[in-house]
């Protein structure tokens, strides 16, 4: 198994702490400054500076986290639909204007849809139908840009929903996100698989992985190494895959990527 090159997500003032690490081997970079509302309306011109000015000399993948706060992609109020749709725009012009060529956005399936999902009739395409309602100007436009929309499980049980959905719109500007803190929570809440299978699931529609630990109680976001997951099994699933999707740290004390980083090297599983 060969190691595999990993990055990390942060904000534009967090890179300087990691800059050697990070620019030195051209390791992916997922910015988060982009994910709430005054990041896209009032600090947008000022974050939007402060990204480029971070991300000077750096050359290698670049992506954004979209909002998700409140801007659920199965939003059942036709008034708001367009507002969401609005949002990810905006937030995708912040990621061209930066030079990023990924978003992610947040999954909005669940256990409920997984539960109750032969309990209405034409449910799956009920949904559907919502969530194209308000991706469908939002895919558009990430083709138009080059930039791949990236859809992250959330509350996700089974794996293959997420990607039947992404499939759907039969383009190439949208692609998997896997979180892994978020498969290994809702195998443990939900009996969802490991998140090895989510990885072999998405095969080579996955672009891009965040990946974390935690202990299956809550969304730690540890350093890989501090919970439970199985991560040489997860990496192995990862070399299989073709797509070469961004992989980055994702976790709650930025301190602590350099132990996340030592903890899979020491396995053998990242370079």
């Amino acid at each position: 198994m060969t190691p595999l090159k990993i990055g990390a997500c942060l904000k534009a003032n967090e890179i300087a702490d990691h800059r050697g690490w990070l620019f030195d081997a051209d390791r992916d970079i997922e910015l988060q400054d982009f994910g709430s509302y005054v990041g896209l309306t009032t600090e947008l011109e000022d974050r939007i500076s402060a990204a480029k000015a971070a991300l000077d000399g750096h050359n290698g993948r670049v992506g954004i986290h979209g909002p998700y706060e409140g801007l659920d992609m199965d939003n059942k109020d036709p008034e708001l639909r367009p507002l969401i749709s609005a949002r990810f725009l905006k937030a995708l012009e912040a990621a061209d204007r930066i030079g990023a060529r990924q978003m992610v956005l947040h999954s909005p399936y669940s256990r409920w849809y997984k539960w109750n999902l032969f309990n209405k009739p034409n449910y799956e395409q009920t949904v559907l139908g919502r969530v194209h309602d308000i991706m469908q100007p939002v895919v558009k436009q990430a083709e138009a840009l080059g930039i791949t929309l990236v859809i992250e499980n959330i509350l996700d049980v089974d794996p293959a929903t997420r990607r039947d959905m992404v499939d759907s719109f039969a383009s190439d500007a949208i692609a998997l996100s896997i979180d892994t803190g978020h498969a290994h929570l809702a195998r443990r809440m939900s009996g969802a698989p490991p998140v090895d299978y989510f990885v072999r699931d998405a095969a080579d529609q996955l672009q891009h992985v965040h990946l974390q630990d935690l202990d299956g109680h809550a969304d730690r976001h540890w350093a890989p190494g501090e919970g439970e997951i199985h991560w040489v099994e997860v990496f192995r699933a990862l070399s299989d895959c073709q797509s070469a999707p961004h992989l980055v740290l994702e976790l709650r004390d930025k301190a602590d990527i350099p132990k996340g980083f030592a903890y899979l090297q020491s396995l053998g599983l990242v370079q």
